[in-house]
Formats: C-alpha cells, sequence, structure tokens
C-alpha cells in the first residue's frame, strides 16, 4: 500500500499524558550520561534527589505518541524509517516531576520522489495538565526510505542550519555505556533494533545501535555543560539532523560554534570512528 498524502496529514495521533516522578527524571539523566563522574557536583544535580533539576531534553521522551507509522493503514515501509531530525522549543523549563499532556499531529509529508523517500514531519505540543501551560514543542522527521513517489503535491523540504567553515571554537567529548541503549529504552522507547542483535542484523547493523534521541541527549548534555553552565533554563532550543548511528560504548564528541550572543552551531562525531552522527545542529539560548 503506497502513502495516501492526505489520509496520512490528517491521521488522529491518540492523545498522550504522561506522569513522572524524580525517579524518572533521575533515569533520563542516567540514559544519556550524566553521573559518570560521582564527584561533579553539577553533574548530581540531575541524577541526586537533592535539589534535583530535569533536563531541558527529557520533553523528547514525554507526551510520546509511540511508533504510530507502524499501522499498515499509514502506507509507509515502516521497517525502512529513520529518525530524520529533531528539534525542541522550550517555553518554560521541565520540573522533576509532573503530569504533562502530549498532543501530536503530521505537519506536512514531503514526496522526494520514486527511489528517493518520504519525509513525514510530526509536532508534538507538550502542556502542563493542570494549568493548559505550554511547556515545550517538539518537531522531528521520519525518512521513508522506501516510500518516495505516492504522487504527493510538491514540496521542498526545509534546508537544513549550516555549520561554519571553520574550527569549531570549543568541544566536548562524553562518553556512552556499553549498556547505555539498555537504560535509556526504560525511557519508553522500546524499539528492538535497540536491544536485539538479530534485529539489527536484519536491519545492517552488526549490533544493536544507540537510539538517536539519546544521542540528541548526549549532545544537549555537551552543550549545556560547554554553553550554558549547567543552566538547563538558559536553553531556549535544540534542533538537529541525524546522520549515522552510535553504538554504545563509544565517545561522542561534540563541537560547537557560537555563532552570535544566544546563538550556536554544532555537530557531533564518534571519535573513534571519525564519523558525523549528528549535524546541522542550532542552538539558542540565553546569553
Amino acid at each position: 500500500m503506497a502513502i495516501d498524502y492526505q489520509r496520512l496529514k490528517d491521521w488522529k495521533i491518540p492523545v498522550v499524558e504522561s506522569r513522572y516522578t524524580q525517579k524518572d527524571s533521575m533515569l533520563y539523566a542516567l540514559g544519556v550520561g550524566l553521573g559518570s563522574d560521582p564527584v561533579d557536583t553539577q553533574q548530581l544535580r540531575f541524577v541526586y534527589e537533592e535539589r534535583l533539576q530535569a533536563l531541558p531534553t527529557m520533553g523528547t521522551v514525554l507526551g510520546y505518541p509511540g511508533f504510530w507509522l507502524q499501522d499498515p493503514a499509514t502506507g509507509v515501509t515502516w521497517q525502512q524509517g529513520l529518525h530524520g531530525e529533531q528539534s525542541i522549543e522550550i517555553h518554560e523549563p521541565l520540573a522533576p516531576a509532573g503530569h504533562v499532556v502530549g498532543r501530536t499531529w503530521v505537519e506536512e509529508v514531503v514526496d522526494k520522489g520514486a527511489s528517493k523517500g518520504a519525509l513525514v514531519y510530526q509536532r508534538r505540543t507538550l502542556t502542563d495538565a493542570a494549568s493548559g501551560r505550554k511547556l515545550c514543542t517538539l518537531v522531528s522527521s521520519t525518512f521513508c526510505r522506501a516510500d518516495g513517489g505516492f504522487g504527493g503535491p510538491p514540496r521542498a523540504a526545509p534546508a537544513p542550519h549550516a555549520i561554519p567553515q571553520r574550527e569549531p571554537d570549543t568541544s566536548c567529548d562524553l562518553p556512552t555505556l556499553p549498556q547505555s541503549a539498555l537504560l535509556y529504552r526504560i525511557n519508553g522507547d522500546y524499539a528492538q533494533l535497540h536491544v536485539d542483535p538479530e534485529v539489527a542484523r536484519s536491519a545492517g547493523f552488526d549490533r544493536p545501535i544507540l537510539h538517536g534521541l539519546c544521542t540528541f541527549g548526549v549532545a544537549g548534555h555537551a552543550l549545556l555543560k560547554g554553553i550554558c553552565a549547567y543552566e538547563p533554563a538558559r536553553i531556549r532550543k535544540m534542533a538537529a539532523r541525524f546522520s549515522a548511528p552510535v553504538y554504545p560504548g563509544e565517545t561522542i564528541r561534540t563541537e560547537i560554534w557560537r555563532d552570535s550572543p544566544g546563538r550556536a552551531s554544532f555537530r557531533c562525531r564518534v571519535t573513534g570512528r571519525d564519523i558525523v552522527v549528528l549535524n546541522n545542529g542550532l542552538l539558542e539560548y540565553e546569553d
């Protein structure tokens, strides 16, 4: 079954309520590598209940509607889908425990052409359940490699943020654990690709890969450390494009360019293989 543009554009994605505790906030932080140095008091603020704070990128795992593109009626060959881009705009810092509501809809479907695939863009708002205050807005794309040429209206995909053509101003190396994917999946993304060796091999990988949003969270940690002095309320927006998978246990180097006050560019590479895994990154923050 091919993609039907209007049907997919009008797809009703269930509203999701998430109740999370301090334990969930600490688990998320541990999953993206916080606490690797047990005497680093700045990292401990995210993994220890005393004066606990939530990481800015934790909004990516709250109000998540699941991988609804697996429904055959979408027309998407979900086994060939890849997480293409992710952004999070923070309107109000997350509390370390709370009750939030996620509302997700399909913003656009881009037909790149036969043999070139399709892009499905989703937007999600996360609001406080009690007050209705908007906490963050998330936009993501799924690259459906096998589903181009369905005849959708012509649309140009948004141009990626350009990385400066000069050496980065600073960089931050952060290790991941061999069990990082096993930790991170407990946040709610139980895709077998990240845990089952046979599923990983069938997808073309020699072992399970790290969740893309875990890599995104590691980059968020690097930016929080390298630009915002571990002050989460300073981060306003973070966006990037996924370019290659990370294997648990690899070290991720985040290269950062200070473009202007309150604005920086970044990309991430795996140091051992010298491969860029997150590209075209943009950070907006309170200077």
